[in-house]
């Protein structure tokens, strides 16, 4: 079975970075590249764009709110045209990046706050949907399985591409543990290659307390911000393999 490996990078700022993106450019498929509004920036979206292009993995935009301090992970008083503007602006930035080495942004993954806020409003969620249409219907949408961003993707005939996240506690609904609950984001190398074994063996998670809940996914997510993401990275591939899986980009997984 073809298979997905994905995780957010470039999000550093400046002279900042926040991960190993070199290490994690050799191990993952696919790379959600951040777009310079919660991190990221002109550079550093370049460089990661051309080592994307050198090492055959697939890219792309991680847009987010406009909050470098809060790294995107606090909601904004900002009305719907505000997001689907800024969120029309970081695509349209990373892809005129992509073209300039030869490579093509594929799909859209949205960050953190920004995400939630789509996926608390349905109307909002199709608006959002309806643009990224508007510039290029081949580009898939990241999104959990269940919620309003993959209705409103199919809605807006666009591919919705769903996820599993490794390294994030999953509530009975379906939903993530919100970030600063105990337990939310799960650290232990032990701890993640045994979900990722579970979830390739007949796709499930066990949530936080404990009910086994289906996931609908053909891609792991792994959060490079979480420490220790290279090794967790690195673990997960391995799991991937030795169940037989291929690593592939996003963009062919369905092929």
């Amino acid at each position: 079975m073809k298979i997905d490996l994905n995780s957010d990078m470039g999000e550093g700022f400046g002279r900042w970075r926040i991960a190993d993106d070199d290490g994690l450019m050799d191990t993952v498929s696919s790379a959600n590249i951040a777009c310079g509004f919660h991190a990221g920036d002109y550079a550093i979206m370049d460089r990661t764009v051309r080592l994307a292009k050198e090492k055959g993995v697939g890219i792309g935009a991680h847009p987010g709110l406009p909050d470098l301090i809060g790294f995107g992970r606090r909601a904004m008083a900002v009305s719907d045209a505000e997001m689907e503007a800024m969120m029309c602006y970081q695509i349209g930035a990373l892809q005129g990046i992509a073209a300039r080495h030869g490579h093509r942004v594929t799909h859209v993954s949205y960050h953190a706050a920004f995400g939630n806020m789509a996926n608390a409003d349905e109307a909002l969620a199709l608006r959002l949907t309806r643009a990224i249409a508007a510039m290029d219907r081949d580009l898939a949408v990241f999104c959990m399985p269940g919620q309003a961003t993959e209705r409103a993707a199919e809605k807006a005939g666009l591919r919705p591409h769903t996820l599993f996240l490794a390294d994030r506690a999953y509530t009975a609904a379906g939903t993530l543990v919100p970030r600063g609950q105990q337990g939310a984001v799960i650290h232990d190398l032990a701890d993640v290659r045994a979900r990722v074994r579970q979830f390739l063996h007949d796709g499930s998670v066990t949530t936080i307390d404990g009910v086994r809940l289906p996931v609908r996914a053909r891609s792991i997510l792994v959060h490079s911000d979480t420490p220790g993401s290279l090794e967790l990275a690195r673990a997960i591939r391995a799991e991937i393999e030795a169940s037989g899986g291929i690593l592939t980009p996003a963009c062919r997984v369905m092929d």
